[in-house]
């Protein structure tokens, strides 16, 4: 029988751990968010070392996000695709900007190649990135796939403002943690 539904969940820890309400204002405290969600994601082994968050010109935290590949058996399930996914579904709108309001994607490490895609038909207007690509790559054993050599261009060119290297160590003090750990999640 083939199925007729998708069904992705974010883990039951997700609303003990983040405060709803909470205004994040500064682009540090966007990412603080996205880094400790993947922090909380592998020390409850409910996940990857990855977490993002998307939030309204305000401040105010629309979705979230966790990597849930493994435990949904569902290469779809990384952090920044289940953070627009919440998003879109809180908002009832695929496209997220549209209305006038700006949107950010916080996220503790660089887009891989599916979730680059996914960010500019979201409609994100801005990117706000923890870790590299290679740190991913070097610290948790992750292959991001290929991007255009000139990535960062592309999103601008399409008027995704990106910010990198955002409380980088921080992110990287995860993946370091999430690969010499063993663990695959």
């Amino acid at each position: 029988m083939l199925y007729a539904q998708l069904h992705l969940t974010l883990p039951p820890w997700i609303h003990d751990q983040v405060d709803a309400d909470a205004v994040y204002e500064t682009a540090e405290s966007r990412i603080a968010l996205a880094v400790r969600l993947s922090q909380l994601n592998v020390s409850r082994q409910s996940g990857g070392p990855f977490g993002a968050a998307v939030f309204n010109q305000a401040g105010r935290l629309l979705g979230i996000g966790v990597n849930r590949v493994v435990p949904h058996n569902c290469s779809a399930a990384h952090a920044e695709v289940m953070a627009l996914a919440t998003t879109q579904q809180r908002l009832q709108k695929f496209r997220l900007n549209d209305g006038g309001d700006r949107i950010t994607l916080a996220t503790s490490a660089q887009p891989c190649s599916m979730c680059y895609g996914a960010l500019i038909w979201a409609g994100i207007d801005e990117l706000l990135i923890a870790a590299r690509a290679d740190d991913v790559q070097t610290l948790a054993g992750f292959d991001e796939g290929p991007l255009p050599n000139d990535w960062k261009g592309e999103l601008v060119k399409r008027g995704i403002e990106v910010h990198t290297d955002i409380l980088r160590d921080e992110a990287c003090a995860v993946l370091k943690e999430y690969g010499e750990s063993g663990l695959v999640y």
